[in-house]
């Protein structure tokens, strides 16, 4: 096989770096900061461990099979909790919040209890979800579309019609047809920002989300994403890769147009030349394209990106709170009333901070005793905010720039108001925030986004960045800014199209589990 480095050890960059090594390729992984998980990292201080991303474990088949790949299993490696309810919602102006359960019947009749006729209409709603949900699995995430015909099958093409509607209608319209409660809309609506996006922007195909949380389910692997990280870095370290840490890539090296490896400093700020027939970059693909390549090698230059919606930044809190929080489940989310003029302020032409805003907030200390102290909560907060760098920087115990700061106190006032907590402020024992500043200049984020590019219709499925360059031959890419797109599930499932990619693998489906070794080495795809 091949000498293969990989740039970036988020989740994208350690399940490529791991199913490469499985297919006998020698590997390197270089990361640029202390340690690995990128946008999932952690956080430790004074007995508090805190999640410093993703939250939700969502799709968790898709996780099963990537260990299955790599001859385990999620069970072997988790321990996953059933959440129950899965999460809370309160709204602004509303006494009552509501609780979704874990049990689709259940969600069913919440539904009918609010807006009579619903629960049928939802029940539909929810089959449709299911049925999409399984389509993309099967035709649509796991392919680089090298070839589209291996989309374009008989179920597919029967089905036309309505996909084309899914895609072109906006979220939002599909939902304000199923359900009239304001409420209701907004539980629907809301898993547009898991994509990084708004329901009045996403196309409506990603209705199959609510098949996650109304129907599936929602769980937490105990740990937290920490683990799921660490258990990700292991298989890795044990197939074989060589996982570097403060190791800052500056450069792809390119010769006459082909990838001959990378350029990196160490923590010293000694510089390295380190050689490779392939070059895989898990970092950010704007850093990637417009910093490590030369003009005339980008695939997407800058002029590509000024084109691009990013999705969102945002205000991320990590309190400790002292006592117990029983207002906050393990995932609570709020709602603002003017819910249309919130999404519009983030993603319009004159971008600017919502207030109220609508936000998430997440309490792992419910189930996992592990994350704080005995006596504290340990609570995460995240607030969806214009991708705009400048609004600035977090730090720890209020030290960050006035305006992060500002905005956590009118944060932090505002779930002690909308949840029923006079006292939050004064129980805060621990506070660290986290602004759109930060993910530019830790992650190399474009624009500052927490996510990645939007998924909006000319961002989602064969329109989003593809996974290859067509400037430099042996160089490809992976993680939330290209193919299949935002999300950890997302960044596995991108690993396993790289591996396609590479075998000259142009199936739609997922590979056979575990993943076998290919016979002999694969000539490169180009471009």
């Amino acid at each position: 096989m091949s000498d293969v480095v990989v740039i970036g050890g988020g989740i994208a960059g350690l399940a490529s770096a791991a199913l490469l090594a499985k297919e006998g390729h020698s590997v390197t992984l270089l990361e640029g900061r202390p340690e690995v998980g990128g946008r999932a990292g952690s956080w430790e201080h004074e007995g508090f461990r805190f999640d410093t991303g993703p939250s939700w474990y969502l799709m968790p088949e898709v996780f099963d099979h990537f260990y299955k790949l790599m001859g385990t299993s999620a069970a072997e490696q988790l321990s996953l909790v059933t959440l129950d309810p899965g999460y809370r919602v309160y709204f602004e102006g509303e006494k009552e919040a509501l609780d979704i359960s874990t049990d689709l019947e259940e969600n069913l009749a919440l539904f009918e209890s609010i807006e009579r006729g619903s629960g049928a209409r939802m029940r539909k709603y929810l089959a449709s979800a299911e049925d999409t949900y399984e389509l993309a699995k099967k035709y649509f995430l796991y392919t680089s579309f090298a070839d589209l015909r291996t989309s374009a099958t008989k179920e597919v093409l029967a089905k036309a019609a309505r996909f084309i509607r899914l895609l072109i209608e906006p979220l939002s319209k599909l939902v304000a047809r199923t359900v009239k409660d304001d409420r209701l809309r907004k539980v629907l609506g809301y898993p547009a920002v898991f994509l990084g996006s708004s329901p009045y922007l996403t196309p409506s195909m990603y209705h199959l989300m609510s098949h996650l949380d109304l129907s599936d389910g929602v769980l937490y692997p105990m740990g937290g994403f920490t683990r799921v990280i660490e258990s990700i870095a292991d298989i890795a370290r044990t197939a074989g890769v060589d996982i570097r840490t403060d190791s800052k890539v500056t450069r792809i090296v390119t010769v006459d147009g082909v990838a001959t490896g990378v350029e990196y400093t160490d923590a010293a700020g000694k510089s390295h030349t380190l050689l490779a027939d392939t070059v895989v970059s898990a970092a950010d693909l704007h850093h990637t394209e417009t910093t490590m390549l030369e003009s005339n090698e980008q695939t997407y230059p800058a002029e590509y990106w000024a084109k691009k919606t990013p999705g969102p930044s945002a205000l991320l809190l990590y309190l400790g709170v002292k006592g117990e929080l029983p207002e906050l489940e393990h995932h609570t989310l709020l709602f603002m009333k003017d819910w249309q003029e919130g999404f519009e302020a983030i993603f319009g032409h004159e971008p600017s901070v919502p207030e109220p805003a609508s936000l998430y907030i997440c309490k792992p200390s419910g189930v996992d005793p592990n994350v704080a102290p005995e006596g504290y909560e340990n609570v995460f907060v995240l607030v969806p905010i214009p991708a705009d760098p400048s609004i600035g920087h977090g730090e720890i115990d209020g030290d960050g720039d006035p305006r992060i700061e500002q905005l956590a106190d009118k944060v932090i006032a505002q779930i002690s108001d909308w949840t029923g907590i006079p006292d939050l402020a004064e129980r805060v024992t621990v506070r660290r925030t986290m602004g759109p500043g930060d993910f530019a200049d830790d992650l190399n984020a474009w624009r500052g986004t927490a996510l990645g590019p939007a998924h909006t219709l000319k961002q989602s499925a064969f329109f989003r960045a593809g996974n290859v360059s067509k400037k430099v031959k042996g160089l490809y890419y992976v993680g939330g800014s290209t193919i299949p797109g935002i999300g950890l599930p997302m960044c596995l499932i991108s690993a396993e199209v790289l591996v396609k990619r590479l075998r000259g693998d142009t199936s739609a489906g997922p590979l056979a589990e575990p993943l076998m070794p290919v016979v002999a080495p694969q000539p490169r795809p180009w471009p």
